[in-house]
């Protein structure tokens, strides 16, 4: 190439660059700080769009109405990066601009990033800074120390240029940073622990007088079409060159994405806790290298709340820096332009989170909140802000959103479809029903040792990497969390009270065969205080065994009642309710000839007692102006999924094949599973009786298969309903294709899995819709092809229904408003989800001086609720279900006003009653 060539691409690489800021720049000032992230991931494709035409306006209104959800403004900048560790003090954390793999392997001591951890693999990824598609150069450099000296030629420490999820944990059609600072892989380059420099397979000569730290510097040089590598090691005190390695013609496509510091040690193939390497003074700069400082993850990294009765719970996550003296977390609130520290407190120990209560909060307008920081590190005080919004509760809005989730595996992480479309329903409260992650997540398995400060970094990298994904669903709104058994580290869970599995034997599945929790009470404690500290009172917060703590509680808010119960806490191992006889396995039977009706050793237990006493309270108080019930839980309260015939494991479900659209597998039968609350079927009616005297609507998660059915307690369709959600990310995608008989009768319309079914423990359930798997064509399959999305509940006040919404994650709704799973949306009216038919009526009550009273009916010879409700208008006619005298209570709970009749039935002479409050 001469000179004059050489002139003109530099000239043109120029424009090209002014032309893409230009382009940043612009949307970044009209608010489009979302599509501005987006135009630099992949500008070139950006601007032949924008030339062709078809980057439209709705586009750019579309990215501005996002603009509360999006994970934060990034700023571009072509400044370079330093590692700045110096300025930190030991923690065990490595910085906001870093992303540790994994979180208990990497920590800051004496100004250096160390990897505490010999073992394969473990990386340390720079989050602000990537190198772009483009062939320019770059430079960057590091020193190192190896602490583990193995001397085996396979042990090394450096570089991993170009990190890329690529195919793991499976492959996708999108690029994210968060995803490749997880599962990224790439050329690695560095030096051996037998003192030789490499670069990918290309190994130099042993160096001679190898140091105690070396400083490696790496540059990338373009060429033509490829790269020249050129790699340096210096003594890191002295600056002596100790060797050098080149490779010529190195495939571009080695250095586009993420950049690591990398620890690999195969030799300790096991994994040992000893230290194995140090690095210090990592810098990169170049004009490949792109940067958006926006991309720091922590030291604050989510938080979430709710508001009830005006009270306003708030829990902030944030990373490990709870050892760092004189730290202080603070609330604060947005007054006239200036911001108010309204509280102070600091990291808990161990969960590390910053809590807030406030017993008097204004729930009637949006408030910016902002969560301060203040750290001292070495010379200095830094502040960190994290910033949200406090919604006004919408107590006087009349239809009202709710967006549903369970069940997150790994691959589709971060996430983004789901985000984007969520935020396009523009909900109001957000539900995590469980699984919030599994063991597997972020790869190297689950540390379920008994080294708590270790399991509860491992426990939190995954949670963090949960809200990397969902923060953003809700910063801006309250939500509700419930961990289920995989947030516990455990594949199913009969707490039993709190009591300690035995795991002698080990932790799944004999462990936790045994009933109660195998993790050690601190931790499941920690995981609770992550997931719902902020969650409204216990409604007894005594404790279970072992002093672990209980969140079963109720919700008000914007005139919806919510149960939130804890379904896995109180229940009955399967193993300790049957003889050995029984042959019981994580929750099946394997003695196929054992008779299982009523053959208990103990008598087992679902929710227990004192939940029981729970939603008795709750199903009868509808005060803070309640119009509609809920109950959330982990599981639903029957087992609607098939395995084969005879199948006594559901261990197949993985590997089971997905049928094409419109197929339907025969031999299914439902399965015996008694990890779903179908069973114990006694303790499952209890609890459903209960419920209905609320009128409530159920909504679920663990299942992995969305449904929506009613319960039959006596009979078919006596009592509610309930919806189970998609998984956000199935790894276990569980079917529902009962075989059927010729007698069937399915809904009118709909396929022949629908209609009235038992599950295996005889409990009656009416199939309405199932979102069973099905083959989508869509790419990765093991996304699409498993029917996963989330769910929404859309609340309509006035009618006093509930419009339940099926949607798959990459469906935009916007776009696609029909697109949801076969069978969605479907309506619930509130009066068809007690389900009874009554044997006849009370006297009509009218009622003057109130609105939409309150009405509960009582069996007056035993004092039983049998229901209550608030009535939609000034009259009500109350059913009855059974001969005898009634007591009715009518009035308002919130002002204390009641009108109270006894000894009513249906043989009154009189056919209405006047309720004057005036």
């Amino acid at each position: 190439m001469c000179i004059s060539q050489i002139y003109a691409a530099k000239v043109l690489r120029q424009v090209r660059e002014r032309i893409e800021f230009a382009f940043f720049n612009l949307f970044n000032n009209l608010g489009f700080s979302n599509l501005a992230d987006d135009f630099i991931m992949d500008r070139k494709e950006y601007i032949k769009t924008i030339f062709l035409g078809t980057l439209s306006l709705p586009h750019l209104k579309e990215s501005n109405f996002h603009k509360k959800m999006d994970a934060g403004r990034k700023t571009l900048n072509t400044g370079p990066m330093r590692s700045r560790w110096m300025e930190w003090p030991d923690m065990p954390w490595v910085g906001p601009g870093f992303w540790g793999n994994r979180l208990q392997d990497w920590q800051i001591y004496e100004g250096k990033a160390v990897c505490v951890y010999s073992g394969p693999n473990r990386n340390l990824h720079c989050l602000t800074h990537q190198l772009n598609g483009d062939t320019d150069d770059f430079i960057t450099s590091v020193e190192i120390e190896f602490l583990n000296k193995t001397g085996h030629g396979n042990d090394y420490c450096g570089f991993r240029f170009g990190a890329r999820a690529k195919e793991n944990p499976c492959p996708v059609t999108f690029v994210d940073y968060r995803r490749s600072a997880v599962y990224g892989q790439g050329m690695d380059v560095g030096v051996t622990a037998d003192e030789r420099l490499f670069i990918g397979e290309h190994r130099g000569p042993e160096l001679p007088d190898f140091p105690e730290a070396v400083r490696l510097e790496v540059k990338g040089l373009s060429t033509a079409r490829t790269y020249r590598l050129e790699l340096t090691a210096r003594d890191a005190v002295t600056g002596r060159q100790l060797g050098r390695l080149t490779s010529e013609d190195v495939d571009p496509e080695n250095f586009t994405g993420n950049i690591a510091l990398v620890s690999h040690f195969p030799s300790q193939a096991s994994g040992s806790d000893r230290a194995s390497s140090r690095f210090a003074n990592w810098q990169l700069s170049g004009s490949k290298v792109i940067s958006h400082s926006g991309q720091v993850y922590g030291p604050i990294l989510f938080s979430q709340y709710t508001l009830d009765r005006r009270i306003l719970k708030l829990t902030a996550q944030l990373a490990p820096v709870e050892t760092i003296t004189g730290h202080k977390v603070s609330m604060q609130i947005r007054e006239k332009g200036r911001w108010k520290t309204l509280q102070e407190t600091t990291v808990h120990p161990l969960a590390r989170t910053a809590q807030f209560r406030f017993d008097k909060w204004p729930y009637n307008e949006d408030r910016p909140y902002r969560i301060r920081l203040e750290l001292p590190l070495t010379g200095k005080t830094e502040e960190f802000f994290y910033e949200g919004t406090i919604a006004a509760d919408p107590v006087s809005v009349n239809e009202i959103k709710a967006a549903v989730f369970s069940c997150n595996q790994e691959h589709g992480f971060p996430d983004t479809e789901v985000v984007r479309n969520v935020a396009k329903h523009r909900p109001q409260m957000a539900m995590f029903l469980g699984d919030q992650f599994y063991e597997s997540f972020g790869g190297f398995g689950v540390e379920r040792s008994h080294d708590l400060e270790n399991s509860t970094l491992d426990y939190l990298r995954k949670w963090y990497m949960f809200g990397w994904s969902y923060r953003d669903v809700f910063r801006h709104i309250p939500s509700v969390f419930i961990p289920d058994d995989h947030d516990m580290f455990q594949g199913n869970i009969w707490g039993q009270e709190g009591k300690p599995a035995n795991i002698e034997n080990g932790f799944a599945p004999e462990g936790q065969d045994t009933g109660g929790f195998t993790m050690l009470p601190e931790w499941v404690k920690m995981v609770e205080r992550t997931q719902t500290s902020h969650l409204p009172d216990p409604y007894d917060p005594t404790p279970v065994d072992q002093g672990i703590g209980v969140y079963y509680t109720d919700w008000n808010y914007g005139g919806i009642s919510f149960a939130i119960l804890e379904d896995r806490k109180f229940k009955t191992a399967p193993g300790n309710a049957f003889p050995p006889e029984a042959g019981v396995r994580n929750g099946f039977i394997q003695n196929t000839e054992f008779d299982s009706t009523g053959h208990y050793e103990l008598e087992p237990q679902l929710l227990g007692e004192r939940q029981h006493r729970f939603l008795e309270e709750w199903s009868a108080d509808w005060s803070q102006g309640a119009q509609l019930k809920v109950v959330l839980s982990q599981s639903p309260f029957c087992g609607a999924h098939t395995l084969p015939y005879g199948e006594t494991s559901d261990t197949i479900v993985p590997r089971r094949p997905v049928p094409e659209r419109g197929e339907s597998p025969a031999g299914d039968s439902p399965a015996k599973d008694m990890d779903t609350n179908g069973w114990p079927p006694q303790e499952r009616n209890k609890a459903l009786r209960i419920i209905r005297k609320s009128f409530a609507l159920h909504v679920a998660g663990d299942q992995h298969l969305a449904s929506t059915i009613q319960y039959g307690v006596d009979e078919y369709q006596d009592a509610g309903f309930v919806f189970t959600l998609p998984a956000l990310n199935n790894t276990w995608p569980r079917r529902w294709w009962p075989t059927v008989g010729k007698d069937h009768r399915s809904l009118p319309g709909q396929p022949a899995y629908t209609g009235n079914f038992q599950d295996a423990f005889g409990n009656c359930m009416t199939i309405l819709a199932v979102a069973n798997p099905v083959k989508t064509n869509r790419v990765p399959a093991i996304i699409y092809d498993r029917a996963t999305g989330y769910g929404m509940l859309v609340f309509d006040k006035s009618k006093r229904s509930t419009r339940l919404e099926c949607w798959p994650r990459y469906i935009d709704p916007v776009v696609n408003p029909e697109g949801q799973y076969g069978g969605w949306p479907l309506t619930i009216r509130q009066e068809d989800s007690y389900g009874r038919q009554a044997r006849g009526f009370l006297p009509e009550f009218e009622v003057t001086g109130l609105t939409d009273p309150v009405i509960q009916i009582f069996d007056q010879r035993t004092g039983e609720l049998e229901y209550a409700l608030r009535i939609n208008g000034q009259s009500y006619r109350p059913g009855i279900f059974h001969d005898g005298l009634y007591k009715v209570r009518i009035g308002d709970p919130d002002l204390d006003k009641w009108c109270e009749f006894e000894d009513l039935s249906p043989d009154q002479d009189e056919d209405r009653i006047a309720c004057d409050f005036t």
